[in-house]
């Protein structure tokens, strides 16, 4: 059964992706927060055939620790599903990328429209200062910062290491850190098909404040966000 409905979720996906393809082309032309606009309208849409079809939910715990302005939030990323929940989630969100999204025909083009901040995670200092300037550009227009501090997925219970770029980003920015913790590895496994019937737990933790010492921060952030993915991972269900 969660074969069939997994299933049943992909095919609804590419219908629901091949329907808005096209029409969403003149945005294009249009100001960068229509696109966004367009793209959040997608991730819902995908959220809720997930729902639909898999039984498939989430809630978000610690809405009141985001900053009331721009802040970096930064994300443990264990699933696909964080990608399409996250402009859902943070409202209008400029994401860090990386640069081979840019390239996906539709979806690369809306992403870089909408203002997606794509990185060449090979591209050493240069990639860094061009990532660094265009966060900047994003906080300046109003838009917080969204980045996944480990550069990719991690599976349940495994530790990847946070990489450099997100204390680059708070050294650089001045604006709050915000960890943030989730679960939907144990719903949405990376790299595999089925879509498991549940609520994945999404929690805001409290902001860390700008002006602190750069690998302190990340060793912190690092251990916030670990600590708490893992209680959500042993009690999903805990409220």
């Amino acid at each position: 059964m969660i074969l069939l409905r997994s299933l049943l979720f992909q095919v609804a996906f590419y219908i629901w992706t091949a329907a808005l393809a096209v029409p969403f082309l003149p945005l294009l032309l249009a100001p960068p927060a229509w696109m966004m606009g367009a793209g959040r309208m997608w991730s819902r849409g995908v959220l809720g055939l997930l729902k639909i079809c898999c039984g498939l939910d989430h809630e978000v715990r610690g809405l009141e620790n985001l900053p009331a302005g721009p802040a970096l939030i930064a994300m443990k990323h264990q699933s696909a599903w964080d990608t399409f929940a996250a402009p859902v989630l943070f409202g209008d969100p400029a994401m860090v990328i990386k640069r081979e999204l840019g390239w996906i025909p539709f979806y690369g083009w809306y992403a870089i429209k909408a203002g997606m901040i794509r990185v060449d995670r090979a591209g050493g200092a240069q990639a860094l200062k061009a990532m660094i300037a265009a966060s900047e550009a994003a906080l300046a227009s109003g838009r917080s910062v969204f980045i996944f501090p480990e550069g990719t997925r991690s599976a349940v219970g495994a530790r990847v290491p946070y990489q450099p770029g997100v204390a680059a980003l708070y050294r650089q920015l001045g604006v709050p850190l915000v960890p943030v913790a989730v679960n939907s590895g144990l719903f949405w496994p990376r790299r595999s098909l089925l879509r498991r019937r549940g609520r994945i737990t999404v929690e805001i933790l409290p902001a860390i404040a700008p002006g602190g010492e750069r690998r302190k921060v990340l060793a912190e952030l690092e251990s916030r966000i670990e600590a708490a993915t893992a209680r959500l991972v042993e009690n999903p269900n805990s409220v």
